[in-house]
């Protein structure tokens, strides 16, 4: 289950041309759960980019820490904390990469995923909101997770759903059908992602250097010699 980010120097206008920026990109090499996130939303049929709490929390939560990062794409449709923000409040986290851990005898090593190109990536997320007033709101948000694929099951067992950039209107879109987004939460294609482990100093959320990216290692990742 992925629990930190990578979010720097994102190139968003060339990847969504018509983006609306309506607050400044939140940037962290060390992005941690129930801090501010960036997402992509379609508000009166413009692409917006706005800052969300990082932990989905509708009315009802009582219980802060209660509030879940990530939400299994299975049970999307069968819980109803998530049911709803699926069907109508979906959207996209831009990042350059994210944080899995692999379990090894005596500790857990973090890798680094990113696409093989370093390309930004668009995770696929629900967002929801809570009136605190008549007039003032806080939205906040959960990403989707689908079972890792062949090549990064060996560091972890589920990841985020990434939504192509040519899916991204269908995805944001509230009147996609159920079909349209079922097809979409579907593991990563193997050619597309990469692995590499870094410091353990990622461990720690407080730690904040730009070396949190720096390989420790070769990456892992799909070769066509792997496909014969």
């Amino acid at each position: 289950m992925t629990g930190r980010l990578h979010v720097q120097n994102l190139p968003l206008t060339r990847l969504v041309p018509t983006l609306k920026t309506l607050e400044p990109l939140v940037e962290s090499p060390n992005l941690a759960p129930r801090q501010p996130v960036s997402a992509i939303r379609l508000e009166q049929g413009e692409y917006r980019l706005s800052s969300l709490f990082w932990g989905l929390t509708p009315p009802w939560l009582e219980v802060l820490d209660h509030a879940p990062h990530c939400a299994r794409a299975e049970t999307l449709e069968s819980r109803a904390m998530f049911r709803d923000a699926f069907n109508a409040r979906r959207c996209v986290i831009p990042v350059s990469g994210f944080y899995v851990w692999k379990t090894q005898p005596r500790s857990k090593q973090p890798y680094l995923v990113t696409h093989v190109s370093r390309a930004p990536l668009l995770l696929g997320a629900l967002w929801c909101r809570y009136h605190t007033t008549l007039t003032t709101f806080n939205d906040s948000a959960a990403l989707i997770t689908v079972p890792a694929n062949v090549l990064l099951s060996s560091l972890t067992d589920r990841l985020p759903v990434i939504i192509p950039p040519h899916a991204l209107a269908a995805w944001l879109n509230p009147d996609t059908d159920s079909d349209t987004l079922n097809s979409l939460l579907t593991p990563a294609p193997l050619e597309l992602l990469g692995a590499f482990p870094v410091s353990r100093q990622v461990n720690h959320p407080a730690y904040q250097s730009s070396s949190c990216a720096h390989p420790t290692g070769s990456m892992l990742r799909w070769a066509v010699s792997q496909e014969l």
